[in-house]
C-alpha cells in the first residue's frame, strides 16, 4: 500500500480536498499523468488536428442528448412517430434536443471524414500506427451501424421505407441470404420487431461497442504516440530529462489549443440546429415528417447524406458493369502470370485464382455483387497500412501529382455521394460506374503507384513557427 502524502502546513481547502482525492484515488492521477500532462504531442500540429477532438465532442453530444430523448420516445410502431412529435411539440426544450441529436449524426460523419482524410494525407496508419488506423475505422463502421439503427426509429416515411430498402439487400447473398434478413426484421416485413430491435441496439449494445473502441483507440495512440504533418517520430530526439524536444505536453497546451476549434464548431453547429435543422432535406429528408405507410411507397427512396456515396456504388453494379468486372480481372490475370519472377506453378496459381473469381462474378446476379462492392468499399479502409508502400509518411514529402491525385479522390467521394441522393438515369449510372472503378483503383493500386515518383527528403526535426 502506497504512503499517504500530508497536505502542505496552512494549504487551503482545495488543496486539502486533492491531497485527500490523491491518496484516495492514485490511478485517476496516473491516467491523468500519462495520457494529459505527461504525454507529449508533436509542437506542429495544425488545423487538421482538431477534429479528434471535435469527434470526442460530438459524441458527447449524442449521448447526452440521446438519454433525453429516450425519456420520453416510445418504441412502438403505433406510437414512435406520435412521440417523435411530442417531443417535438410538447416537451419543454424536446425540439431543441432532438435537432441537437439529428444534426448531431450529420456533423459526427463530418468531423470523422475530415479526421480520416487527414490521417490519409498524412500517413498515420504506417507503422508503428497500424492498430491505431484499425480501432478507427472499427469505430467509422461501429457509427455507420449506429446511425443506420437510429434513422429508423422516427418512423417516418423515409426511415421506413430506406430500411425495407438496406434490409432487403441482404437478401441477395447466396444461401443464407432470407434467413439473414428476417433475423434482422424479426418478422416477414419491417414492422413492430424491427423497431424494438433497432431500437435496443442503437440505444444500448452498438454505443457500448462504440465507447470501447474509442477508449481502445485512444490507448493505443497514446502508446505509440501521435503523428504529424511532417510524419517525423518526435520520440527520436529528447533531452536529458527523456522528453521530446519537438513535443509539448498535451495539457495544457492542446487541450487550450482544441479549445479554439471546439468554439468555431460550436458555432456553425448552433447556426443550423437554430436556422437549418432540416440541412436543406439533406439532414432531415422532408418524407420523414410523414408517418410511415407501408401501402405508400415514395418516388424515390435514397439513404441519408453519409451513407450515399456507398449506395451510389451498390447502384453501379448492374450486368454490364459485372462484364467490365469479369473483364478487368482475366486481363490482370494474365499479366500477373505473364510477369517476371512467377515459377509454372505461381503462373498457374494465378491463373487459376482469376478464374475462379471470373465464374464467382458470372454465376452471381449484380444485385449481390453491389452488396459485396458496397461493404468492400469500407472494409478496404482497414487495409491501407499495408496497401500503402511510399517510403515517406507525410503528403508533404511526396511527389507532388499525389496531392492531385487525392484531390481527385475528394472530388470522386462527393461526386458518388450527389449521385446517390438523385433519382437513377442511365447517365448518372455511367457516372457513378467509372467512380466506383477510381475508388476502387485508388486502393488496389496504391501497392504501385505510392511508389513512383520523386520523393522529397523528410527532415530530422519537426517543421514549426510559433504563432
Amino acid at each position: 500500500m502506497a504512503e499517504f502524502k500530508e497536505a502542505p502546513a496552512g494549504a487551503g481547502p482545495l488543496v486539502q480536498v486533492n491531497t485527500w482525492l490523491q491518496n484516495r484515488f492514485p490511478t485517476a492521477y496516473d491516467a491523468y499523468r500519462v495520457h494529459m500532462s505527461e504525454y507529449y504531442a508533436p509542437k506542429n500540429f495544425n488545423v487538421w488536428y482538431f477534429f479528434g477532438s471535435l469527434a470526442m465532442l460530438v459524441l458527447v453530444i449524442q449521448i447526452v442528448t440521446g438519454i433525453f430523448l429516450v425519456m420520453h420516445y416510445k418504441p412502438d410502431a403505433a406510437l414512435a412517430f406520435a412521440s417523435v412529435e411530442y417531443i417535438m411539440r410538447d416537451v419543454p426544450g424536446g425540439w431543441l434536443i432532438r435537432y441537437m441529436h439529428s444534426t448531431g449524426a450529420s456533423a459526427f460523419f463530418v468531423v470523422v471524414y475530415l479526421h480520416m482524410f487527414r490521417g490519409m494525407i498524412y500517413g498515420s496508419y504506417q507503422k508503428p500506427r497500424e492498430l491505431v488506423w484499425i480501432f478507427g475505422c472499427a469505430i467509422f463502421l461501429c457509427l455507420m451501424a449506429e446511425a443506420f439503427m437510429g434513422y429508423l426509429l422516427p418512423w417516418g416515411q423515409m426511415s421506413y421505407w430506406g430500411a425495407q430498402v438496406i434490409i432487403n439487400l441482404f437478401g441477395a447473398i447466396p444461401f443464407v441470404g432470407e434467413d439473414l434478413s428476417l433475423l434482422i426484421r424479426g418478422d416477414y416485413v419491417v414492422g413492430d420487431a424491427t423497431l424494438n430491435r433497432f431500437f435496443s441496439f442503437h440505444v444500448i449494445a452498438v454505443p457500448l461497442v462504440l465507447l470501447g473502441l474509442v477508449v481502445a483507440h485512444l490507448l493505443a495512440l497514446h502508446d505509440v504516440g501521435s503523428n504529424n504533418p511532417d510524419g517525423v517520430d518526435i520520440k527520436a530526439v529528447k533531452d536529458a530529462h527523456g522528453r521530446p524536444l519537438d513535443g509539448i505536453p498535451f495539457h495544457p497546451y492542446y487541450t487550450v489549443h482544441d479549445l479554439l476549434g471546439v468554439a468555431v464548431f460550436l458555432i456553425i453547429f448552433s447556426f443550423i440546429v437554430f436556422f437549418a435543422p432540416e440541412g436543406g432535406g439533406y439532414f432531415l429528408e422532408y418524407n420523414n415528417f410523414i408517418p410511415a405507410d407501408p401501402l405508400k411507397t415514395p418516388a424515390h427512396i435514397a439513404p441519408v447524406w453519409y451513407f450515399t456515396p456507398y449506395y451510389s456504388m451498390l447502384r453501379a453494379l448492374t450486368d454490364p458493369m459485372v462484364n467490365v468486372l469479369v473483364a478487368l480481372v482475366a486481363v490482370a490475370g494474365v499479366l500477373a502470370a505473364l510477369r517476371g519472377g512467377l515459377s509454372a506453378v505461381g503462373k498457374g496459381l494465378v491463373l487459376g485464382g482469376a478464374l475462379v473469381l471470373v465464374f464467382l462474378l458470372k454465376a452471381f446476379d449484380a444485385k449481390f455483387w453491389g452488396v459485396v462492392v458496397m461493404g468492400a468499399a469500407v472494409i478496404i479502409m482497414f487495409f491501407l497500412p499495408w496497401l500503402d508502400r511510399s517510403p515517406v509518411k507525410s503528403i508533404r514529402y511526396r511527389p507532388g501529382w499525389n496531392k492531385i491525385l487525392y484531390g481527385i479522390f475528394v472530388v470522386d467521394m462527393l461526386v458518388l455521394g450527389y449521385l446517390g441522393i438523385q433519382p437513377p438515369s442511365d447517365g448518372k449510372t455511367l457516372l457513378a460506374q467509372a467512380g466506383t472503378l477510381f475508388y476502387f483503383g485508388f486502393f488496389l493500386l496504391m501497392p504501385w503507384w505510392s511508389r513512383l515518383g520523386e520523393f522529397k527528403r523528410v527532415p530530422d526535426r519537426v517543421s514549426f513557427q510559433a504563432h
